[in-house]
């Protein structure tokens, strides 16, 4: 008894000012090809059931043109299928109205032969495969209703979109759409064959077969911070799970995306001139195959002063944007660092010397000048300017200095 489980379609999803040939946003186009793949790949495994966690579209409300691919993808599932493989798809915290007189746009699947969950939990029956499927769909502001089983059937399937609180990472995604909440003390309840979570973005074991599937794209607002769950988590990317009842064997099956999104190598700035930056900035996108072109590209520079950005070679980084499909030169400012104590948590306000230091110990200075001399110049003038004692005697700067 295997079930396809996918969550986060995101159809329709569109992001950075770029058009793809006829005019579509091209991510897109990106999230829908991704869709037809993973559809492929589903008709492909042949499962017994298909379950649908959630977030099939990216707004409540999609365009047209969004609707009709949504409507041939399930279209091709259901009939490569046929009438009786359950496909079961509740509504996500992106597909389900604040208002309820509106309307889910999910229901248009129903003529179809899917069965849409969106107004409220439903426990659904399928005699032909002894199978029974608790959908909990988004509802905000309603409590989970209690998870139990159906003892009258030989498997048991719970299949909800929403937050497992203390199983998601700290770093969760800004921006969302609020989401309900399903307590892990829920999920553990009762011994489920399977629970398919939706609304969490990457591949990931919440509970004992209770399971993630990740989603189909990048379409959250958080594409760095996804990187780097997959990395910790070693997940391949993208994709949906194939889970047999039966045996517990699960199988994450990875779909390939038209879009190279790369998070490279940061670059120390410090005490860099702004041609020592651009150098570096160089080594890194020539150390990428095929460079930046048509790709999602962050790059950040640490510990860099506002004059040295100002003075980077723009051309350059003009040419890499026109490039890439979204390049993003990510600069910060170099931090104060604050006095702490011995179990490392911040202490005091630091004093005018302490900010002073700090600014000149960053502040780009000319070649052959000492630091140390330089820093210690510059505090030497405190006492004057606090008018907390004598004048001290003003000497030339360096030769050279600013």
């Amino acid at each position: 008894m295997r079930v396809a489980h996918l969550a986060d379609l995101h159809i329709g999803f569109r992001q950075y000012a770029r058009s793809a040939p006829g005019g579509m946003n091209q991510r897109e186009v990106d999230v829908s090809r991704a869709v037809a793949r993973a559809v492929d790949a589903v008709i492909a495994e042949a499962p017994d059931a298909v379950v649908v966690a959630g977030d099939v579209f990216h707004q409540v409300r999609p365009s047209n043109p969004a609707i009709v691919f949504a409507v041939q993808q399930f279209l091709r599932l259901r009939a490569a299928l046929g009438p009786d493989a359950p496909i079961v798809v509740v509504a996500g915290n992106h597909d389900q109205p604040r208002a309820t007189e509106s309307g889910c746009i999910l229901r248009v699947l129903r003529v179809l032969g899917i069965t849409v969950v969106d107004a409220g939990p439903e426990r659904l029956a399928f005699p032909q495969l002894d199978l029974s499927i608790l959908a909990i769909p988004d509802q905000l502001g309603v409590p989970i209703p209690r998870l139990e089983l159906d003892t009258s059937a030989k498997w048991n399937v719970l299949v909800a979109h929403g937050q497992v609180p203390d199983a998601l990472p700290p770093e969760r995604y800004e921006g969302e759409r609020q989401v309900r909440e399903v307590p892990r003390a829920e999920l553990e309840r009762a011994a489920w064959d399977y629970v398919a979570l939706g609304h969490y973005h990457v591949h990931h074991r919440v509970a004992d077969r209770a399971w993630y599937s990740g989603a189909i794209e990048y379409t959250s607002n958080n594409t760095w911070g996804e990187l780097r769950e997959q990395a910790s988590l070693k997940v391949p990317g993208k994709g949906f799970v194939i889970h047999d009842l039966a045996t517990q064997a699960h199988r994450f099956i990875p779909v390939a995306s038209d879009r190279r999104i790369l998070d490279l190598e940061p670059v120390e700035a410090h005490g860099l001139s702004p041609a020592e930056v651009d150098e570096r900035l160089a080594t890194r996108i020539a150390q990428l195959k095929g460079g930046v072109d048509d790709a999602i590209v962050r790059l950040r520079v640490f510990d860099i002063p506002r004059l040295v950005v100002r003075d980077l070679d723009q051309r350059q980084v003009q040419a890499w944007k026109r490039a890439a499909l979204h390049f993003q030169l990510d600069t910060r400012r170099p931090e104060l660092v604050t006095s702490r104590d011995a179990s490392g948590a911040p202490t005091a306000r630091p004093s005018l010397q302490q900010i002073v230091e700090a600014k000149l110990r960053t502040r780009l200075i000319p070649g052959g000048i000492d630091r140390d001399a330089f820093v210690s110049r510059g505090l030497g003038y405190l006492p004057t300017l606090e008018g907390d004692g004598e004048p001290v005697e003003l000497l030339a700067p360096p030769e050279g200095a600013a």
